[in-house]
């Protein structure tokens, strides 16, 4: 597709794919620490004689870092009174630190605390970058926060396949995680900022709550929730799954490949989310979240089925999943920079992004305890009921009043 295709000439702001790109690859960088524990889970565990309990609360760590940093950021409406790229900067490098203490940790009470610091850290990055991109594009917006929300995928895949290559080596993963968020702040202070700026705002702490109360984003805000049920909970849990699909199957090296499977199955993600950009412009918001929730939900179910099958068969599924599963995602964040106050377009994407985030704390925590009680199996089939309710709050979005201010009339 042409870019005059995507946005129209006489809005199209000079610079704008070259701001994207920039950005884009900021965003990759600074987001690798998100999962950087979780890639190398196996090998904490045997380096610090982990438990299940201990080894989850590293992973929910930074789930319930992010949100405590978005509720802060959202309440005192940094992302709409600071500068983003200043925000990225200092969210980039306090991440790439809290990160890298992990090396000196020790075990898993300083590295749980670390990892909370992380997540914390990269709710200074994710809001503002997505707020910043819409200020280069009004019309465009799904593809182009699509972008981003892809470039948030692939840094999340990153250390499944840094710790491919790297083996055991779950030292050089974490350097080599933080020294990519630090560079990543350091591209994204470089990127100006967009001529469809927002209107400057005033400090209103209770604006959060006001925005996500009003009926077309708390809609939209509801239907990511549904989206968010699912996504981090497959994220964070497939490498252990695949890994027991590959023993199953006498595959050697079972680790390995679970890592690079895992890589493949989240990074195929960023691709979904820039397909899911093009189909939200051209169709319409809601008819594509609906779509790709119903895809996602529907894989989620099939897999429930056959999560015994040959490898081959899982990661096909898998790799189906994984690209619908983020389709929607960067939609929801569009959808909300199209009909929020515009004056506080920041802080009501962070405080869409903190509630959704709260959610996955809780979804996360719950997989492995279905697993426990049911198998992978009924892990899936709970994970499918989020995408299915969310599918009904777009459809009710489409009905409301606040449709024909979606995407051109088309939501």
């Amino acid at each position: 597709m042409s870019q005059p295709a995507l946005e129209g000439t006489a809005q199209a702001a000079p610079g704008r794919w070259s701001a994207l790109s920039r950005l884009a690859v900021a965003v990759v960088l600074a987001m690798a620490p998100w999962f950087s524990a979780a890639a190398v889970l196996p090998q904490l565990r045997a380096a610090w004689g982990l438990t299940d309990a201990a080894a989850s609360w590293l992973t929910l760590a930074v789930q319930l870092g992010f949100v405590a940093g978005a509720v802060l950021s959202a309440a005192l409406n940094l992302a709409d009174r600071v500068p983003p790229r200043r925000l990225i900067l200092v969210g980039s490098l306090l991440a790439a630190g809290a990160n890298l203490g992990l090396l000196v940790a020790g075990g898993p009470v300083v590295a749980g605390v670390l990892r909370a610091l992380t997540g914390a850290s990269l709710a200074l990055v994710y809001p503002p970058a997505l707020k910043a991109m819409s200020a280069w594009f009004r019309t465009g917006r799904g593809v182009a926060l699509g972008v981003m929300v892809g470039a948030l995928t692939l840094g999340s895949a990153l250390p499944h396949l840094v710790n491919g290559l790297g083996g055991a080596n779950w030292r050089g993963v974490i350097l080599t995680t933080s020294v990519l968020a630090a560079l990543g702040g350091l591209i994204a202070a470089r990127v100006g900022e967009g001529p469809h700026r927002f209107p400057p705002a005033v400090f209103r702490p209770a604006q959060a709550w006001r925005i996500l109360t009003g009926r077309g984003v708390g809609l939209a805000t509801l239907g990511y929730l549904g989206h968010m049920w699912e996504l981090y909970a497959m994220w964070a849990w497939f490498a252990a799954f695949f890994g027991g699909v590959l023993t199953a199957g006498g595959v050697p090296d079972p680790a390995r490949g679970a890592a690079y499977a895992t890589f493949a199955v989240v990074g195929v993600g960023a691709l979904g989310c820039y397909v899911g950009g093009v189909l939200g412009d051209r169709w319409g918001r809601t008819r594509l979240t609906a779509l790709a929730m119903g895809l996602s939900g529907g894989c989620a179910l099939a897999l429930a089925f056959l999560s015994q099958a040959a490898p081959p068969v899982v990661l096909a599924l898998s790799l189906f999943w994984g690209f619908w599963i983020i389709a929607d995602s960067a939609q929801f964040s569009t959808i909300v920079s199209e009909i929020a106050d515009p004056a506080y377009v920041g802080t009501a994407l962070t405080a869409q992004l903190a509630l959704g985030f709260t959610l996955t704390a809780a979804s996360i925590a719950l997989v492995p305890v279905l697993v426990r009680a049911g198998g992978w199996a009924l892990a899936f089939a709970v994970l499918a009921m989020g995408p299915f309710l969310g599918v009904v709050a777009m459809r009710l979005l489409a009905r409301t009043p606040e449709a024909a201010r979606i995407a051109g009339g088309r939501g």
